[in-house]
């Protein structure tokens, strides 16, 4: 059986096959699919996001889908930047004018609590779906750092581990992220 990633972030694809890989025969991006597609994200929850995608997909390809939705929600800020997250400052996906917004946002501000959520929908091409929802806690650092990750990874601090989520490597981060966390939620329903 054949999963498609509503997808073409090579990220995502590894850690998606590394968790799910032994449920599918075969996992692929949109690009390796032969899909061009794009969903306008238009929900006002993680789930409802990641739920059009996956249901987009599966109905356009005919096959499995798998979409994600993840964000930043800041405890001080009312859950914000939250669905908004990738055009917090206003241009999708341009990470340093985000961080920079969000260190203004919380210049004076003492509770810098935040976390990361991800939900992950499979949508069948029978219109049945099964989801889940990962989630993973820290706070917001004073300035960037670290090299690795992306988005609000260099701002997300990790206290238990004295480091930024950006000062983590790839695997270490997977092993404790909101979409790993998610992705191992939802194998648990896939074989429960």
């Amino acid at each position: 059986m054949k999963l498609i990633l509503a997808s073409n972030n090579a990220h995502k694809l590894r850690e998606i096959k590394e968790i799910l890989g032994g449920c599918f025969d075969e996992i692929v991006t949109l690009r390796e699919a032969g899909i061009d597609h794009e969903t306008v994200e238009d929900g006002e929850t993680f789930l409802e996001n990641a739920a059009k995608k996956a249901r987009e997909i599966a109905e356009i390809s005919g096959c499995c889908a798998l979409a994600d939705d993840s964000g930043l929600c800041v405890d001080a800020l009312g859950g914000a930047p939250g669905v908004y997250s990738a055009r917090f400052a206003g241009v999708h996906g341009d990470d340093e004018a985000n961080n920079e917004l969000l260190l203004k946002k919380l210049e004076n501000v003492d509770n810098r609590a935040a976390h990361f959520t991800c939900a992950v929908v499979l949508a069948r091409p029978d219109g049945s779906e099964v989801s889940a929802e990962g989630y993973f806690y820290g706070e917001i650092a004073h300035a960037l750092a670290g090299e690795n990750g992306f988005g609000y990874d260099p701002l997300f601090y990790l206290p238990e581990y004295g480091c930024t989520s950006a000062q983590l490597s790839p695997e270490e981060k997977n092993r404790i992220s909101h979409r790993g966390n998610a992705l191992r939620a939802l194998l648990e329903k896939l074989h429960g």
